[in-house]
């Protein structure tokens, strides 16, 4: 059992039988009155945000994930197949669960795929990925004045911010999370 207190970004809790995510969290303690705990959470399934307080003594059961490595082997459609790395065993995911990285899945990528009680709800990419440029403009030589960038389309068909020395061909680290250029590979 875990309190409201004890709320952290990313804890998952059990509440009228339904797993949820913390998603933000700010502990209240005005001047007059009892502390609260204000949390915005996720319904792990469905998707769906709710701002709630919370009293910091409240009770819930903390959800029990599994969190488990696997493959990324190749997509048809709107599923995509990801590997067990040790059984071999394919299991399709349909691309709601994957969400706005998506972008940037790679054939061969490993992946945390995360279930609860074997329902999976959720992909999670590594933080950062090397991706190759396809295609972008070449760089205006002297116009550093300011910090200038450009668009380029990397391998997956994803489209990222980079700075003009950057060109076509070479490849780069992007963070899966905000979808950022943040050095060249």
């Amino acid at each position: 059992m875990i309190s409201a207190g004890d709320f952290r970004n990313g804890l998952c809790f059990e509440m009228d039988d339904q797993v949820y995510q913390v998603v933000e969290f700010q502990h209240v303690k005005p001047g007059k009155g009892a502390a609260f705990v204000r949390t915005k959470y996720k319904n792990v399934k469905t998707g769906s945000v709710v701002e709630r307080s919370f009293n910091p003594n409240e009770k819930f059961e903390q959800a029990q994930l599994t969190r488990q490595d696997m493959q990324f082997i190749y997509a048809d459609g709107d599923l995509y197949y990801f590997m067990d790395q040790e059984t071999y065993e394919q299991t399709p995911i349909h691309q709601d669960k994957i969400g706005d990285g998506i972008k940037f899945l790679k054939e061969e990528m490993v992946c945390k795929v995360v279930s609860y009680k074997g329902d999976i709800f959720q992909v999670e990419l590594p933080i950062t990925v090397i991706l190759e440029i396809t295609e972008c403009e070449p760089g205006v030589k002297g116009d550093t004045a300011n910090n200038a960038s450009k668009y380029a389309t990397l391998e997956t068909g994803a489209v990222v911010k980079v700075p003009l020395f950057v060109n076509q061909g070479e490849k780069i680290k992007v963070d899966t999370r905000t979808g950022e250029y943040l050095e060249r590979a």
